[in-house]
């Protein structure tokens, strides 16, 4: 019977498994509470090909528990019901334990389903998900749960369980495999941290590579076709699409035009085009904005060019537009001060519209003269004193003139015409 050889290559110990040593270590926090044997309920939280199958299966192993797995993209409370009819019969003579994966996908009312008894400790959760436990995850489960972040691994952690892979394959296939020089390397960091991906991409690569008189040449092109693309790790709706966005905001907003580009790159080779150009508009204004006020129609037309060349193209104009933003000089300024406006209405200061600024045409003769408006272009400088905001906010300042060339300019300018007057 055909065993993938992800699965055959799983570790069944602790010392075997790749990277994890903040949680695994010889002092890992995970490792003593397992070597205890008194296990918690616990929340296994970041991307797949970590390792968190792997531990739920030796925690099992090491406390003589049943494990259940469930996944909750098609599970439901009939699942976790028949695991409950179990209890207390010679088939958990230990108790059970629940490896409850992608568990994001439960709902408020399956997740409740099960704190009844994890409570009373006949069912030990371990609650596995790809996304931030604290904005997925009910409270009630966390707070009855430790959570436990499994990292994105390095390519020298994943080295070794490639060499393995490669052995278990000669193995098997009764062959001796001849690698092309950077193959190894090559697995191991197109990957994307993920093990699963990699040992899949050594089976593949065996599968496809020529083999004769007993013996195998993996070549490096081979290698590069087998693992391709299987470095992307990207969800549009998942934690991962907005902590991609973040940093490539981030990165502008730093100026630092290789990061930059470093995650536009990601974000194109992901196909999300429409994210990127909605993103670099709103940097435009947001983290340029008046130092250099041209950046924003600029990289509208960017945006433009890009969305009508479609990508691959799309990337040229694009990545024009990151670095043009990444080394343009920053003016929060702007964001300041409409946010600032925004809270103030939402918090319900406004008051009346002063009279000289409504929609009157002609004022009543019992209207004083200084209650009306004054036409700024018929004085000099094109500029006359005169109230604007409501009586409530009148002495308010929302903007304050950021320190660049542009606005500091700007400043002056107002200064020496309203100083003057």
């Amino acid at each position: 019977m055909y065993r993938p050889l992800a699965d055959e290559i799983r570790p069944n110990t602790l010392d075997e498994i790749v990277g994890q040593t903040h949680i695994l270590g010889k002092n890992g926090i995970l490792r003593r509470i397992i070597l205890s044997g008194s296990i918690p309920n616990m929340v296994f939280y970041g991307p797949s090909g970590t390792g968190k199958t792997t531990v739920a299966n030796i925690i099992a192993t090491s406390t003589n528990r049943r494990l259940y797995k469930l996944n909750a993209t098609t599970a439901g409370i009939s699942d976790i019901r028949g695991i409950i009819d179990e209890l207390d019969t010679f088939m958990t003579p230990n108790g059970a334990l629940l490896y409850l994966d992608e568990t994001q996908y439960f709902n408020k009312k399956q997740q409740q389903s099960l704190l009844e008894f994890i409570e009373n400790g006949k069912i030990t959760l371990i609650a596995s998900t790809t996304e931030n436990p604290y904005f997925y995850v009910f409270n009630a489960i966390l707070s009855r749960s430790t959570v436990f972040e499994f990292k994105s691994l390095a390519s020298v952690d994943i080295i070794p369980a490639v060499q393995r892979g490669i052995t278990i394959m000669e193995n098997r296939l009764g062959l001796t495999a001849e690698l092309e020089e950077g193959v190894l390397e090559h697995i191991a960091s197109a990957c994307g941290g993920d093990v699963r991906k990699a040992i899949n991409a050594v089976e593949l690569l065996f599968t496809v590579s020529e083999r004769s008189g007993g013996r195998i040449k993996l070549g490096l092109e081979d290698a590069k076709a087998a693992s391709q693309k299987s470095a992307m790790r990207y969800d549009r709706d998942g934690d991962g699409h907005y902590d991609l966005l973040s940093a490539f905001q981030k990165s502008i907003r730093g100026s630092d035009p290789d990061a930059a580009l470093h995650y536009l790159a990601r974000l194109l080779e992901a196909g999300d085009l429409i994210s990127v150009c909605r993103r670099l508009l709103v940097i435009a204004a947001e983290d340029i904005g008046l130092a250099y006020p041209l950046s924003i129609p600029i990289v509208k037309a960017c945006v433009d060019s890009a969305l009508q060349l479609g990508l691959p193209e799309a990337s040229l104009p694009l990545g024009d537009a990151a670095i043009l933003l990444a080394t343009s000089p920053k003016s929060n300024s702007g964001a300041t001060a409409i946010s600032t406006a925004l809270a103030d209405v939402r918090a319900g200061k406004s008051g009346d519209i002063p009279r000289h600024l409504k929609n009157v045409h002609a004022d009543g003769a019992d209207v004083k003269s200084v209650e009306k408006y004054k036409y700024p272009h018929d004085y000099p400088n094109h500029y006359v004193p005169q109230q604007y905001l409501p009586d409530e906010l009148k002495n308010i300042r929302y903007y304050e003139y950021g320190d660049n060339k542009t606005e500091q300019a700007a400043r002056a300018y107002w200064e020496a015409i309203k100083g003057s007057m």
